[in-house]
């Protein structure tokens, strides 16, 4: 262990990126050009016509990661510098696998309004903004905000990748079962950030049947909550109004989906549920349910960990989405983008591959960012919200 633990710090000495000119400066006469007096003209090309800082500067290929240190990963609220290693790493990612130039900013501040303000005064410089690992409620308050307020694309990963990342995976078990979206009963652990973003994910893809708990158990229209939030979730979901605990309402589902804690699914919860159970455990590092008790009582079976099949990862989503977003110059990224993302991934696996331990494309599969990117852009265009290029035509499993 303690080798490991050494390998993956010398991974990290000095940070995982750095920044390279794309053409070196190597004589006077280009430095002339590059910096003063040649960049003043530039300069005023963009002073009157702003809009051109697109063609020439970084912006149209830049994306901030953004975040507060208040909810990373599994670990919580551990502050700013601790979560400046993984916000390098989204980084890496976005440029590994899309090609996109992006930036870890974490701020020493928790407020809302100063996020929203300091992403406001920076966001000249970027094509778009990655929120990320923001505590909830505040995250839902701070992306609302920046997306009434900015005509750049803003994305609060947490929240609307995995709900992505989640439909695409879902997609696919359905059709290894047989299922179609609309018949089935859907039962969600943990109606955070992301429970919530999946949800609406869900049944904006055509899920009617959708039923959500949290510690006090099923969310209904009977109780009246302190949290805005889950007022508005118990109005769009429930439809039958069941309340009572998670072993309560499971009986007879198709779906569960956690994002919630360790060891809060039972295998008696499982053996209730529908025929060919579909599983999608996903809280980290511990699953609701371990995987290997699991397994042998379920049709299909995900989870948020690479050590198993059927890994439901952001990195399958967010690096296509914010390609298609900077190259077709999208003021927004709005719920149909999202939604034709999450279809284009699971689009990526070929029906002939398709199976019980392959219902979700590996993060290195080179289809992935190509389909995710044309899927974003033809929805952007649909949607009016694109102001460059034009639309991909579409293409399956090519």
């Amino acid at each position: 262990m303690s080798s490991l633990i050494d390998e993956i710090r010398e991974l990290h000495a000095g940070g995982k990126m750095e920044t390279l000119p794309k053409k070196p400066i190597e004589t006077m006469e280009g430095l002339s050009k590059v910096y003063t007096p040649g960049v003043a003209e530039i300069c005023m090309e963009i002073a009157n016509d702003p809009a051109k800082a697109y063609q020439l500067t970084i912006k149209k290929n830049t994306v901030a990661v953004v975040s507060d240190g208040t909810a990373v990963l599994g670990l919580g609220d551990i502050g700013p510098e601790a979560a400046m290693p993984v916000m390098e790493g989204k980084a890496v990612l976005f440029k590994q696998f899309a090609g996109v130039d992006a930036f870890p900013i974490c701020l020493n501040t928790k407020d809302a309004d100063e996020i929203v303000q300091i992403v406001k005064m920076i966001a000249p410089a970027f094509g778009g903004i990655n929120l990320e690992d923001i505590s909830s409620p505040r995250c839902f308050e701070i992306e609302r905000r920046l997306k009434q307020e900015l005509d750049i694309p803003v994305f609060h990963d947490d929240q609307h990748g995995t709900a992505v990342v989640v439909l695409a995976g879902l997609v696919n078990a359905l059709k290894v079962c047989g299922k179609k979206m609309e018949d089935v009963k859907v039962v969600f652990a943990g109606i955070g950030a992301a429970g919530m973003a999946c949800s609406r994910m869900l049944l904006k893809a055509g899920v009617r049947n959708l039923i959500g708990v949290d510690r006090q158990g099923a969310i209904h229209r009977d109780v009246e909550y302190s949290n805005p939030h889950w007022t508005e979730y118990a109005n769009m979901t429930n439809p039958h109004n069941l309340s009572g605990s998670l072993s309560d309402v499971i009986v007879g589902a198709d779906v569960f989906i956690g994002v919630s804690g360790p060891n809060i699914l039972t295998v008696e919860d499982i053996q209730s549920m529908a025929t060919d159970p579909i599983v999608f455990a996903m809280a980290n590092p511990k699953p609701e349910i371990d995987p290997a008790v699991a397994a042998p009582h379920v049709r299909v079976l995900a989870t948020g960990r690479s050590d198993f099949p059927n890994q439901i990862n952001n990195v399958l989503c967010f690096p296509g989405i914010f390609r298609g977003a900077l190259d077709c110059h999208a003021t927004t990224i709005n719920e149909e983008m999202k939604l034709a993302a999450g279809l284009a991934i699971a689009d990526a696996i070929c029906p002939e591959e398709l199976s019980e331990t392959y219902i979700i494309p590996n993060v290195f599969n080179p289809k992935v960012v190509q389909k995710v990117r044309d899927a974003v852009i033809r929805a952007a265009w649909e949607t009016g919200v694109a102001k460059s290029g034009e639309a991909p035509a579409a293409t399956l499993h090519p």
